[in-house]
């Protein structure tokens, strides 16, 4: 490791960890690379492509939101390759550098080659790098706390997740100005830009992280013991449902922002003409406003929406995701109204989507913040970037079906089997059945809580700090 020598547990301490910065300040880079090239994909894939001898080489609208949402797919299902590489062979400091690099790599093909083939290297490429390090880089986070600064992990996964949004919000806005103004070259360029001030935020880190030594032969014994084959069986049941949540939400990248480019959609909205593609940024921006409404904010002496709806209905995280749930349905009923009136031949304004947008993203505060912490604690303590990759599967799962969907709804003749507010009513519906069959599933669930074991000693070598297995056990009902 150089000329530091790391340590491999933490410190007992109520502080806040000093490896929390970095890896704040990396996430709000590295989001910033991913939401930028993802806001634009849609649009570059429907109106910019070119082929070898530079003439225009577009998708159609079906087309474009089945290659999306497989890009997706493949994005949310490499972090099973990350986990594991992280957890039995390197550790998740060096398996985030080195996959980082990769996903530099990738952002330069997007930047450079405007055909299908550097569209294939490019997300190919950041499918890997991007995938491979989320399990690891939620996990990082929740390795620098012991039992004893513990509790101010849930803080730190509300920071976690605003700087996720920060970065989102700030790309969204400026990459399709850029697509617009300067084409793809500067627009793919600036998020790989901000990717490398990522991997170098990290790198800069490393003296200061704690460093959990890769499980080897006991992360196996672990993941294959009774004990790490439930874990993954239980939490695998509760991901499946997540998995529709998921496949309603990132279609604010492509269904929604097809709809947003509607010559019958008014996208002038408080005076400001909105490009279709920049009306993702509402979600970031309602994302770090939504997070102090529903945790509270001390300093002005607001509980917060969580501790107030708890005094009256005991809200544990599976609650909180299958409220989420519900909301979902009616996030996505607004679409569908949006595309009956452009049936009717009539003009909508955008603020009709961006109300749907904030529908949404309050089911998202519900479901996806509190998923991210509940996996990390539901998780053994040597499989959990294993245990945040399978959370991540969901997003594979739930993409992949909207991928499957709109392969299977192309006509030949380039229409479609599910024409405006059908398409919509169809994944309402879907989400619908999932959060009514939910809720017994989620009674059924018990809960067990492990963290890491406190130690300090410097010694890469001994994993004998993080390998008994003490567990709390909560039987609280969903």
């Amino acid at each position: 490791m150089g000329d530091y020598t790391p340590l491999t547990a933490p410190v007992p301490s109520k502080d806040m960890p000093k490896g929390i910065p970095y890896i704040i300040t990396n996430e709000a880079a590295e989001r910033f690379s991913f939401y930028g090239m993802k806001g634009i994909l849609i649009i570059f894939m429907t109106k910019y492509m070119l082929d070898s001898n530079g003439a225009a080489d577009f998708m159609t609208p079906d087309e474009a939101k089945a290659n999306y949402h497989l890009f997706t797919t493949a994005v949310y299902f490499t972090p099973l390759f990350g986990a594991l590489l992280a957890d039995y062979f390197l550790g998740k400091y060096k398996t985030i550098l080195m996959l980082s690099i990769v996903y530099c790599a990738g952002h330069l093909a997007l930047a450079i080659d405007e055909t299908r083939m550097g569209l294939a290297i490019g997300l190919g490429l950041i499918a890997l790098g991007s995938g491979g390090i989320k399990p690891c880089v939620s996990a990082h986070v929740g390795d620098q706390f012991g039992k004893t600064n513990g509790h101010l992990l849930e803080k730190v996964f509300g920071w976690f997740y605003f700087s996720i949004n920060l970065g989102a919000f700030a790309s969204t806005l400026l990459t399709p100005w850029l697509l617009a103004n300067y084409g793809p070259h500067v627009a793919f360029g600036i998020p790989g830009a901000l990717m490398g001030l990522a991997t170098l935020f990290f790198w800069m880190g490393r003296k200061v992280f704690i460093h959990i030594p890769p499980g080897g032969e006991e992360f196996l014994k672990e993941s294959l013991s009774k004990e790490g084959l439930s874990s993954i069986l239980r939490l695998g049941i509760i991901y499946a449902f997540v998995a529709m949540f998921w496949a309603l939400f990132d279609q604010t990248g492509s269904a929604w922002v097809l709809q947003a480019d509607n010559p019958l959609m008014d996208r002038n909205f408080m005076g400001v003409e909105w490009l279709p593609s920049q009306i993702q940024s509402i979600n970031p921006i309602m994302i770090m406003v939504f997070i102090p409404i529903f945790n509270g904010v001390k300093a002005i002496g607001w509980p917060g929406l969580y501790p107030l709806i708890s005094r009256v209905w005991n809200l544990t995280p599976l609650r909180k995701i299958a409220l989420g749930f519900f909301i979902t349905v009616p996030a996505f009923l607004i679409p569908s109204w949006i595309e009956s009136q452009f049936a009717a031949g009539n003009t909508v304004n955008i603020s009709w989507q961006l109300f749907a947008y904030l529908v949404l993203t309050a089911a998202e505060v519900l479901v996806s913040i509190t998923c991210l912490e509940f996996s990390y604690t539901q998780a053994p303590k040597k499989m959990k970037s294993l245990i945040l990759a399978c959370f991540l599967m969901s997003v594979a799962m739930g993409n992949a079906f909207v991928a499957g969907v709109n392969v299977f709804i192309q006509n030949p003749d380039g229409s479609s089997k599910l024409e405006g507010a059908e398409y919509y009513n169809f994944f309402a519906l879907c989400m619908l059945v999932t959060a009514v069959v939910f809720i017994p599933v989620a009674k059924a669930y018990k809960e067990r809580t492990y963290m890491q074991d406190e130690g300090g000693a410097p010694n890469p070598l001994d994993a004998d700090t993080i390998s008994d297995e003490t567990a709390t056990t909560d039987s609280t009902d969903a």
